[in-house]
C-alpha cells in the first residue's frame, strides 16, 4: 500500500479484488437528479413509476454505477487513480433502500502504459445489476 492508502501499479496482480458497498437512499436519488439534471419520472414519481415495467421507482443507472467509481477510488487501485474508460451493462434495477456491492477485479495489466483493466460488477442481494470493465491508470512508484 502507498502513502495514499492505495495501490501503485507495481503492487497489483491479476485477480486482485476489492469491494465497496453503499445503500442507495432517497436523498441520493433526489440529489443525483439535481446534480445530473436527470429528472426522469421513473426515478422521482412513484405514481408514474407504478405504470412502468419496473412497477415502482428505481435509482438512476449512473448513480448505481458510481459505486464502482467509489470502489476504484477508495479501495483499489485507490486514491490518485485516473479513470480512462468504462463499459457497463445494466442487468436489473436498483430500488431506493437497496445496498449495492461493487466489486473490482484486476483482469489485465499493461505495464508499457501503466494501465489496468478491471472487471466491474455491482450486485444487490447477490443478484448482478451491472457488469462491465474499466480501464484505469493507477499511481506508480516508477515513472
Amino acid at each position: 500500500m502507498n502513502e495514499l492508502n492505495g495501490y501503485d501499479f507495481e503492487d497489483l496482480s491479476i485477480g486482485d479484488t476489492a469491494t465497496f458497498a453503499k445503500t442507495i437512499t432517497e436523498a441520493d436519488i433526489v440529489l443525483f437528479a439535481g446534480a445530473s439534471g436527470d429528472n426522469n419520472a421513473v426515478h422521482l414519481n412513484e405514481e408514474f413509476a407504478q405504470t412502468t415495467p419496473f412497477k415502482g421507482r428505481i435509482a438512476h443507472g449512473m448513480l448505481t454505477a458510481s459505486v464502482i467509481s467509489a470502489a476504484i477510488a477508495g479501495r483499489m487501485p485507490g486514491p490518485g487513480t485516473i479513470y480512462l474508460n468504462q463499459n457497463l451493462q445494466f442487468k436489473a434495477p436498483v430500488r431506493p433502500g437497496e445496498t449495492v456491492h461493487a466489486t473490482v477485479t484486476v483482469k489485465e495489466l499493461f505495464p508499457e502504459k501503466r494501465r489496468v483493466l478491471l472487471s466491474t460488477v455491482c450486485t444487490v442481494k447477490g443478484k448482478v445489476v451491472i457488469d462491465g470493465d474499466a480501464l484505469v491508470m493507477p499511481t506508480a512508484r516508477i515513472l
